[in-house]
């Protein structure tokens, strides 16, 4: 009997893509497990360059898994989405399906999720020219927010918005690693946006929350049950000593409004997460 084959999908460029093998890249202990198992898996790696040439090769395979971001230095997933519904509409089994991750809603269910016991004042703006006439009351009304176009990765297009005490004039910052606050007209901020509703697009707003650098706790689902998840340590989210040690005199501070990628990984059988955020919101 033949093995069920399975193509794993990443962006690479042509070399990446040649010399790709199960083992030479972050995904080798996917292949691992798929092995022990008794599946095939191969690598696929994809780029719009030769996309014809990925699509030949899993319409061959009975399942796609897929590890590719919505943004990726400036290209988006255009070109790979209508090629993996129409992989999937032959029979092969995606995951995740793009209509699903549509589904989702991605930032999105942060707006759905409103009235759950994370949710806070999060708005959902549709169009640009809602966004518009809507965001400048909100700012003006209240403390600092946080955009969130709908799909994006990285801090790409997260930013925390505040007043900078003249009319009309904000202090932006995005969460992408390395980014400084910077000051501009809102309408200029307003009209920098406007890129993220393209395509049914959309942006989330939200107050910031400056319990940031205290760190954050995600939670890994599988179908009905928590798989476990990774902690990002207390304090991720500020300058090391050392980095603020070789700041120049009279230089920027940078600011950051992101989480360190380094993470400590806890099983579903450890409580010590959960536990920890249920006593950082008073859950008893």
């Amino acid at each position: 009997m033949n093995s069920y084959r399975v193509a794993v999908v990443w962006r690479g460029d042509r070399e990446t893509r040649q010399a790709a093998m199960p083992q030479n890249n972050r995904y080798h202990r996917i292949f691992e497990e798929l092995v022990a198992l008794g599946i095939t898996a191969e690598p696929a790696v994809f780029d719009e360059e030769f996309a014809a040439e990925v699509r030949e090769q899993l319409l061959k395979a009975d399942a796609v898994l897929v590890w590719v971001d919505p943004l990726s230095r400036g290209r988006t997933r255009a070109v790979l989405d209508p090629l993996l519904r129409e992989v999937a509409a032959s029979g092969r089994w995606v995951s995740a399906h793009p209509d699903v991750i549509l589904k989702m809603g991605t930032k999105e269910i942060l707006y759905r999720t409103r009235e759950l016991g994370w949710g806070t004042d999060t708005r959902r703006y549709r169009t640009a020219a809602q966004f518009a006439a809507e965001f400048p009351a909100l700012l003006g009304a209240g403390g600092p927010r946080v955009l969130k176009q709908n799909r994006g990765n990285d801090g790409q297009g997260v930013w925390k918005v505040e007043p900078a005490g003249k009319p009309d004039t904000v202090l932006v910052l995005e969460a992408r690693r390395g980014s400084m606050p910077e000051e501009l007209p809102l309408a200029q901020f307003i009209a920098r946006c406007e890129a993220y509703f393209a395509a049914g697009g959309l942006v989330i707003d939200q107050p910031f929350q400056p319990r940031l650098p205290a760190g954050m706790i995600r939670c890994y689902m599988g179908v009905g049950a928590a798989a476990g998840g990774p902690r990002l340590a207390r304090g991720a989210a500020r300058p090391a000593p050392h980095a603020r040690s070789r700041r120049r005199a009279g230089a920027p501070r940078r600011a950051r409004t992101h989480m360190s990628s380094a993470k400590s990984m806890s099983a579903q059988s450890s409580p010590s997460p959960m536990r920890r955020r249920r006593r950082s919101r008073g859950w008893h």
